[in-house]
């Protein structure tokens, strides 16, 4: 049997809020993969193969906007969940995530506990469909 409740690829460009939310996951049961930007997602994202992806909005290179963008048009990719986690808290920037197809949005700072379970819940979904 497998323990593992599926694959995160967490992209943020701050090492530290990145370790962290690696380090909640992964003792939560979850295989995590880190990538430090949108371009960095991107280029991994068929070679680690995750069922969620956690994003930051503002990264240098290419944003959380446009990688989540091209991660839902792209037909190899679209059905990967996503979860923004951004500074960004405006109605608009919600607005804009959801508009785009992202499956949660949290705002830093945001509760480890409250990604964990954001993060199950997706999982559970993802690996049962």
């Amino acid at each position: 049997m497998n323990d593992v409740l599926g694959r995160v690829l967490v992209v943020d460009d701050d090492e530290v809020i990145r370790q962290l939310i690696a380090v909640n996951l992964t003792l939560e049961g979850f295989e995590v993969e880190t990538a430090y930007d949108g371009q960095d997602c991107l280029d991994r994202v068929h070679e680690v193969d995750p069922d969620i992806i956690t994003l930051d909005v503002m990264m240098p290179r290419l944003d959380g906007w446009e990688t989540a963008t091209r991660l839902r048009t792209d037909q190899s990719t679209s059905h990967i969940k996503v979860v923004l986690i951004t500074a960004r808290a405006q109605e608009d920037d919600k607005r804009r995530g959801l508009g785009i197809g992202v499956d949660a949005y949290l705002t830093k700072p945001f509760d480890p506990a409250e990604l964990i379970d954001v993060v199950r819940d997706l999982a559970d979904g993802a690996l049962s469909s």
